[in-house]
């Protein structure tokens, strides 16, 4: 019966998935790229992260106290995040490093300094907690069996102590854990301290992430220039006799709400890479094969730089000047010994533009019968 309704649900809760609307429409924040051979070091060393620019740091200015209104005074709290992504690599990288005058984690629960951690990379929206879902009616297990399926929540403490880095909020615990999210702290302080955090870590965007596991999780694709959807929110509790200057919920999209609907937070791009780690031109390509039969293979041009042409040879002694040609072969590889071989083409790409030329070759990776 239960798997009856929950599939109900799910049907409910995909139809009445809301636009990409998200908060603070005028403001967009940038993830920066790793070159492929700088990836960071999940280890609580910030050197890693010397080469990202200033621009990308996101600081407390930014964020707002949506529930006490308490103001940020600097002396007391201040932090800077950045986030990153290496291309190719499905994951997000996160630098939180923070100064705080009183941090708090001594509870074994959930009470203390949080950085919350929302993100929805396929800008699917839409409530996804119990509490803020006003348009279904379910009983409370079925809202939990929903909640992080769409957009995940990463409830971590800063610092852990005898607790796990985070708390993912929702059914899916296991992407909290190796393969799919790793981190790192440094600090030197005690509870009730004052001190600097260093936190470094990476968790993996998903679709659909189900409370059955990874075997059926569909993970984000991220892509160049893309639009994602997140945001975060500082849980700052300070030694005060001040109730509501007890406790401040600093968040970046402005919305106390933003820790479970998705539709609260705001747009990050995924940045290309900066100019001093790419070079002028260069060439890259993928391919798809879309009829074995017929031996028919879609070319995708995925070269990067000023480029006014393009120069495509398949390998069977047949060419074409077309950015992304669909191709059908008809005869053996040109070199290509006989055999198993000769249906295995060596294609090449060539782009040339008015700051150089730039080649990129695929051997035997095409391969029709």
């Amino acid at each position: 019966m239960f798997r009856v309704s929950f599939a109900l649900i799910i049907l409910v809760f995909l139809v009445s998935l809301p636009g990409t609307a998200l908060e603070r429409p005028d403001t967009e924040f940038k993830i920066f790229q790793f070159p492929p051979d700088m990836i960071p070091r999940i280890d609580g060393n910030t050197d890693d992260w010397n080469m990202v620019p200033d621009h990308y740091a996101i600081g407390a200015d930014e964020l707002r106290d949506t529930v006490n209104d308490n103001p940020v005074d600097k002396n007391n709290f201040d932090v800077k995040v950045k986030v990153g992504w290496v291309k190719g690599l499905n994951r997000l990288y996160v630098l939180y490093d923070a100064y705080d005058n009183y941090w708090d984690f001594e509870k074994p629960g959930l009470e203390g300094d949080i950085f919350e951690l929302v993100v929805d990379a396929d800008l699917s929206g839409g409530p996804l907690i119990p509490q803020l879902r006003k348009d279904i009616k379910m009983e409370a297990w079925d809202g939990y069996m929903l909640h992080g399926v769409h957009a995940q929540n990463y409830h971590i403490f800063t610092p852990p102590e005898s607790k796990m880095w985070t708390m993912v909020w929702g059914c899916q615990p296991w992407i909290a854990e190796l393969p799919w999210s790793n981190a790192a702290y440094s600090y030197d302080f005690k509870h009730g301290e004052s001190g600097r955090l260093i936190l470094e870590f990476w968790v993996t965007p998903f679709d659909y992430a189900p409370y059955e596991g990874p075997e059926r999780a569909v993970v984000s694709e991220l892509e160049e220039n893309n639009i994602i959807g997140l945001s975060w929110t500082i849980l700052e509790y300070d030694k005060h006799d001040d109730p509501k200057q007890h406790f401040a919920f600093r968040s970046l999209s402005h919305k106390t709400t933003m820790y479970g609907n998705a539709s609260d937070l705001v747009k990050f791009r995924l940045m290309p890479l900066e100019k001093q780690f790419r070079k002028p031109i260069e060439a890259q390509w993928i391919f798809t094969i879309l009829d074995i039969d017929r031996r028919l293979v879609a070319f995708k041009d995925r070269s990067y730089g000023n480029i006014t042409s393009w120069h495509w040879d398949f390998g069977d002694g047949t060419t074409s000047t077309e950015q992304n040609p669909v191709h059908q072969y008809k005869g053996p590889a040109v070199g290509n010994p006989s055999g198993n071989y000769q249906y295995q083409y060596v294609v090449v790409l060539t782009v040339e533009g008015p700051e150089g030329t730039s080649r990129m070759s695929k051997v035997w990776d095409v391969a029709v019968k």
